[in-house]
């Protein structure tokens, strides 16, 4: 097949996958598209009328797999420490970015920011790689007519890299749209792979300096998810694809495994145990049990409206707290410290009805004792209905409809909606079938 057949059949995959668990991209850039051809011309050219493109001959150990290059120390024997695979020795003349310009401009953009790398770690890694010295890279190929031809010498064509990083700049309107450029850029994240890094980290900021462009405020590198404690990979024929996983957990249940199971940052090891085991205790005995029991007791105590009354008591609190802790772990892009808050108060809220055991209070006929209590708990509800709809959107969507709220929890904007007192009297309540049905190894 050519290259663009291949392209297009992959691009059709990651789509695919990305509506499969729940992702609302608000645009998705190939760099095939007229508008990145046209992003990276300009880019080039800004950068080449720099001075900080020239022409040479490069000759090198290459890892097809990364398209980079490698010098001997970085290898495993002959093989790429990545993928196992081996190097090519490859020898060609290309125009070459003058990254060795920029290695003291780097290191005092991250002594000045030394946030824009994380986590932290990454970032120790960032400068030793700076400090060892920097190479000249190639940007270009003439052995191939499957790229960007550069603006100024079209028997070239831009090489992966400096062509594909361009992209974070062409969808927000480079070369096209300044004002809304200028609106977005510089980021606040980019979210990459840690084998990624060096690219991301030194490459692209250096690139963007060359261009007259701010670096992204942080690039963050996660690690791999493991299985088995080796990396996914199609030669080990050990990877997990989404859509298998979905058929057993749901979208739910898959998105709440990789972003409240699985810190973001270091390395995570999946097992199938693990999953089934989390999805049990979060989703089925805890969130999903808090739900259908609260909204059982208001259908036979109150008769299925939201009451009047609340007790305003130590749930306001704890929700409060849940909230502010949800937004200060978010911010730092600690997911799944922010939604164990969320669990918190989902615990506290189970710990609160053991302790106050409305149903003996109702056999007494304290009616109204009884409706303050679960007033304060379906409260607790329509917040974590709008807390955990990040991670679980469609069991928080229907929670929302169960307790007879307009709209959808993501549509509300935090953090007025988590505020305490907010839930209406009156309401239709549903209490529906179990949110998660537990689930059997």
């Amino acid at each position: 097949v050519s290259p663009l057949e291949l392209a297009d059949g992959m691009s059709a995959r990651f789509r695919e996958a990305w509506q499969q668990i729940g992702i609302s991209n608000d645009d998705y850039i190939r760099t095939t598209e007229p508008r990145h051809y046209e992003a990276v011309r300009q880019f080039l050219q800004t950068v080449y009328d720099a001075g900080d493109i020239e022409l040479g001959t490069y000759e090198g150990l290459y890892c097809v797999p990364c398209e980079a290059y490698y010098t001997p120390d970085e290898l495993l024997g002959d093989n790429c420490a990545v993928h196992g695979k081996p190097v090519e020795h490859v020898s060609e003349e290309n125009y070459f970015f003058k990254l060795s310009r920029y290695e003291g401009r780097l290191l005092e953009h991250y002594a000045a920011h030394p946030a824009a790398v994380r986590p932290e770690t990454r970032l120790n890694e960032v400068l030793g790689f700076i400090k060892q010295g920097l190479r000249d890279f190639s940007i270009s190929r003439t052995s191939i007519t499957w790229g960007v031809p550069l603006p100024w010498d079209p028997a070239h064509v831009a090489y992966v890299w400096f062509d594909a990083l361009i992209n974070y700049c062409t969808s927000i309107g480079y070369g096209a749209d300044r004002a809304r450029f200028e609106r977005f850029w510089p980021v606040d994240y980019h979210l990459v792979g840690k084998d990624i890094l060096r690219f991301h980290a030194v490459y692209w900021p250096a690139m963007l300096m060359a261009a007259g462009e701010e670096p992204p405020k942080c690039v963050f590198a996660h690690g791999w998810l493991l299985v088995g404690g080796e990396k996914m990979s199609k030669t080990r024929l050990n990877q997990i694809a989404p859509a298998d996983l979905i058929a057993t957990f749901g979208v739910d249940g898959f998105r709440h495994h990789l972003l409240r199971d699985q810190a973001f940052g270091p390395d995570g090891d999946f097992s199938y145990e693990a999953m089934l085991a989390r999805y049990n205790a979060d989703l089925a005995n805890n969130f999903g049990n808090l739900a259908n029991r609260v909204l059982t007791m208001a259908s036979n105590y109150l008769g299925g409206i939201s009451p009047d009354t609340r007790e305003d008591g130590r749930l306001m609190e704890h929700a409060t707290k849940a909230a502010e802790e949800l937004d200060t772990a978010m911010a730092a892009l600690d997911f799944s410290g922010g939604f164990s808050a969320v669990w918190g108060l989902i615990h506290e809220t189970n710990a609160f009805i053991e302790d106050r055991r409305p149903w003996a209070l109702h056999k007494e006929g304290q009616t109204s004792e009884v409706a303050g209590i679960l007033g304060d708990c379906l409260e607790v509800l329509r917040i974590v209905a709008v807390l955990a709809s990040p991670l679980i959107p469609s069991a928080c969507a229907e929670l929302w409809r169960r307790l007879g709220l307009p709209g959808r929890p993501e549509e509300q904007r935090l953090p007025d909606v988590a505020r305490w007192g907010q839930m209406p009297a009156g309401l239709l309540l549903d209490r529906g079938a179990p949110l998660f049905p537990r689930l059997e190894s």
